[in-house]
């Protein structure tokens, strides 16, 4: 009995452990505000970020209004600037119009891709 316990402790922790969600909501989102409208694994306002994560699992571009960009510059851009069509109607606020915060963003977006790996 204490066998199976420990197998079972030990492979939660193992898939805790190999995963992005056993890190949490990185710092940058919640000084961003990202928190408020997105989680790791489930959907808020908008979609969950394994989600995003999973739309984009293996792309290399990204398109907005007709132009097309590489995969992680694009959803920077999309990101920074807001928006919506790509989940619904509800639309995502800008984040960093002024362009000032684009290597935070640039880091959230490689974490949220990450997630699906």
């Amino acid at each position: 009995m204490i066998k199976i316990i420990i197998s079972m402790v030990t492979a939660a922790g193992l898939m805790l452990g190999n995963s992005a969600m056993a890190s949490g909501m990185p710092a940058l989102a919640k000084k961003h505000g990202c928190d408020s409208c997105h989680d790791i694994d489930k959907r808020v306002v908008g979609p969950s970020w394994m989600e995003v994560s999973r739309k984009y699992k293996g792309a290399t571009k990204y398109t907005d209004r007709g132009k097309e960009y590489g995969l992680e510059d694009g959803l920077v851009m999309k990101v920074s600037k807001g928006g919506s069509g790509n989940w619904g109607t509800m639309p995502m606020p800008a984040n960093d119009q002024n362009g000032i915060n684009q290597a935070e963003m640039k880091s959230l977006v490689k974490f949220v891709l990450g997630l699906a790996k």
